[in-house]
């Protein structure tokens, strides 16, 4: 019998306090480019990623490892830590660097998103190249949050994007037959996303139309302007994984797992 479900986007952190996030199913979206990476680093092999909050506490809790079981990854302001052996670029997790390690990751707005999900009942992570997984793994899912991490506190078009590709999907129902779909209700933030990538599909053209709106956004920009281009077009392929990552609250690890067959 076809049941209601509750979607919600929340362009930002900031607009939803963490207990309207209890019991339900939180997506975390980072597109640019946290997210993306640590979808990266998981498909390379990487056994957990750690995310943290803080350089220091990055570093503590690395140092505590095995030697030569954990490596530190991350970014402020876009750009390497010092000290620390990965960025934040999917292109450096591959598997001679990460596989079968613990990558201990922070990241100026990504890691803080997933804080305010202590009260959820699921924490996922998502971007475009897990699209289809994430869509998947949500399929049956009643109650779910969107939760775009933007930058530096401003809403940014790349996490708006996805999770309007999310919304469209799981409100279309999916591969379900239509007598499965029930009433589908969104907040403000959900049609805003949901109209944001409907118009993206509508109107871009060319190769890679998705790129072409990535580097137009905030968080593309900010690449550019830093020499890091290339990793755009690494965010931007749809569906490069089948994985589903899922943060472990009890143990504030993020480990991977296949998602559902289709």
């Amino acid at each position: 019998m076809a049941v209601s479900r509750q979607i919600d986007v929340y362009l930002l952190p900031a607009l939803v306090e963490p207990q309207q996030l209890s019991g339900r199913t939180v997506v975390v979206i980072d597109v640019l480019r946290a997210t993306t990476t640590i979808i990266h680093a998981l498909a390379a092999g990487a056994t957990e990623v750690v995310p943290c909050l803080e350089v220091d506490e990055a570093r503590l809790i690395a140092a505590g490892e095995m030697p030569g079981s954990a490596v530190l990854g991350g970014e402020r302001g876009g750009l390497p830590i010092p000290g620390f052996d990965l960025g934040n670029s999917p292109r450096d997790y591959t598997p001679a660097r990460v596989g079968g390690k613990s990558v201990v990751f922070t990241t100026t707005n990504g890691t803080r998103a997933m804080l305010r999900c202590k009260e959820a009942r699921r924490v996922l992570i998502g971007a475009f190249v897990n699209l289809s997984a994430i869509c998947r793994e949500l399929i049956d899912t009643t109650s779910v949050v969107l939760l775009c991490a933007g930058t530096d506190g401003h809403v940014t078009r790349e996490d708006t994007l996805f999770a309007g590709a999310v919304v469209t999907e799981l409100a279309s129902g999916g591969r379900q037959p239509p007598e499965a779909i029930g009433v589908v209700i969104l907040n403000d933030q959900a049609e805003i996303a949901a109209d944001a990538w409907r118009s993206c599909v509508r109107d871009l053209t060319g190769a890679n139309p998705l790129g072409q709106a990535l580097r137009a956004s905030r968080g593309g920009r900010n690449l550019i302007e830093t020499g890091q281009e290339n990793d755009i077009d690494l965010a931007a392929q749809i569906d490069k994984f089948d994985l589903v990552p899922e943060l472990d609250l009890a143990n504030w690890r993020i480990v991977g797992q296949a998602s559902r067959l289709p």
